[in-house]
């Protein structure tokens, strides 16, 4: 295995999307080409319901492994003006769609969405459902940073729909805290998932990142031990993607040689994910596991699991609209990014202007390619047989999955590939070929993490 990793740990994306960003065709993209296929997705799906997330970027404090957009400051007399430029960002759509949406999912994300006072987050949420429906079927969740997530949040959301939240836990280890400056005991973790099932939550999460600075194979055993004891209902356990070259300062708080090798950092997921299966937790996807009696896992089972910007999910509706500042949003046809200046974005909002800085309309080719790699991340499986998952360069890629098949990271048929259980590790390998944009033009600098 440690010849796989050494030959296979290359730069690649996380196929969170479809192109993926660096590909976007910014020149070409027009936001009024945008709108249309917002529009035009919203009449196709009016049954299915339409997604949000909501992007809220104030944290306290800087975590040094993050790469998410955000703002650090402790002046939280910044939540209701940006609570406002989000509630008339969403009107803006409504009045494109034409009429009232109806809204099957919600994600709040960040930044520490917790940085809000409960009274405020309610304030948003009640917003929404003034000019939008609430479908039956809901799926609302947010990220819970374990250090403020307060009783009043859970209580105020849960009343609101949502019944699932994430905890950022990262690793145990206090000389890895400090070095991604993200402190937080045990006991926090333990009240904050307790606090959210008393609550009612049917569905706790918490993410481990491996591979961190200082980061042990002993860190990661404990920290998977604590994890297991406390029994989330679903677990993603990332691979910590360095990108300083991205990031600023954020990720140069600590040198290339304080992190674990990529065959360190390989058996770290291989012993984690071990313990995990032995602790009666599935994997369900890439980095991601789940308790048999957790949607994600049922989701999987019957074939819905779908893969977006913000991971793995339980359902997919065909559009889904980013609010607030870097924030992206997916018609299905196309994708939209916010700005990522909170005082432009506000400022866009402010003059009835979608805050929209770049994005990518998807070609005919796009959307064949889209869903053959949204089949290997959410199946670890593709196939071809219907002509409509065609396409011109086919007979190339899988020429170029020879040697991951000699490899046994995955088993072609005449008319589909799978990817074996030796493979699953290997996936973002897998999806490369498929990737036209990526093979077509391969980047001279760095663009992505690397792929283990």
């Amino acid at each position: 295995m440690c010849t796989l990793v050494s030959k296979y740990n290359v730069a690649g994306p996380r196929y969170t999307s479809y192109p993926t960003v660096p590909y976007w065709d910014n020149e070409s993209f027009r936001l009024s080409t945008w709108k249309e296929t917002v529009v035009r997705s919203f009449h196709e799906t009016q049954s299915e319901g339409v997604g949000l997330y909501i992007h809220l970027p104030f944290c306290e404090s800087m975590c040094t492994f993050c790469g998410c957009t955000k703002r650090i400051t402790k002046n939280h007399e910044v939540e209701i003006p940006y609570i406002r430029a989000v509630l008339k960002e969403f009107h803006m759509y409504v009045e494109l769609l034409g009429k009232k949406p109806t809204i099957k999912q919600i994600h709040l994300g960040g930044g520490t969405p917790t940085f809000f006072a409960a009274a405020h987050l309610e304030r948003l949420v009640e917003g929404i459902f003034k000019i939008a429906y609430r479908a039956e079927d809901i799926e609302f969740s947010f990220e819970g940073h374990p250090n403020n997530t307060q009783p009043a949040h859970l209580e105020t959301l849960h009343r609101l729909g949502f019944d699932r939240v994430c905890y950022g836990v990262q690793d145990y280890n206090e000389k890895v805290q400090k070095a991604i400056r993200r402190v937080q005991p045990f006991e926090n973790v333990l009240i904050a998932t307790a606090e959210a099932r008393s609550f009612g939550y049917k569905s706790v999460g918490h993410d481990i990142i491996y591979g961190l600075p200082f980061q042990t194979q002993e860190d990661v055993v404990n920290t998977i031990q604590k994890t297991v004891e406390l029994r989330p209902d679903r677990i993603a356990f990332y691979s910590y993607a360095h990108v300083p070259w991205m990031k600023g300062n954020g990720q140069r708080g600590y040198k290339e040689e304080d992190l674990p090798t990529p065959e360190q950092k390989h058996l770290q997921y291989e012993t984690g994910k071990q313990m995990l299966k032995e602790g009666g937790y599935v994997e369900i996807g890439m980095d991601h596991f789940a308790l048999p009696t957790d949607d994600l896992y049922k989701a999987q089972e019957v074939g819905v699991l779908h893969r977006n910007f913000m991971g793995y999910t339980t359902s997919q509706t065909q559009l889904t609209l980013g609010l607030g500042v870097s924030a992206i949003g997916d018609s299905w046809y196309g994708f939209a990014q916010n700005v990522k200046s909170v005082e432009a974005y506000q400022e866009l909002i402010r003059d009835g202007i979608f805050p929209v800085f770049r994005g990518h309309i998807l070609t005919e080719e796009d959307l064949v390619i889209r869903n053959h790699i949204l089949n290997l991340m959410c199946r670890f499986e593709t196939h071809w047989d219907d002509p409509k998952m065609q396409f011109e360069e086919l007979p190339e890629v899988l020429s170029k999955l020879s040697e991951l098949e000699d490899d046994g990271l995955l088993e072609r048929y005449s008319d589909k590939l799978v990817v074996t259980q030796k493979g699953r590790s290997f996936v973002r390998n897998i999806c490369l070929p498929f990737d036209l944009h990526l093979q077509r033009n391969k980047p001279e600098v760095p663009l992505f993490s690397m792929t283990v």
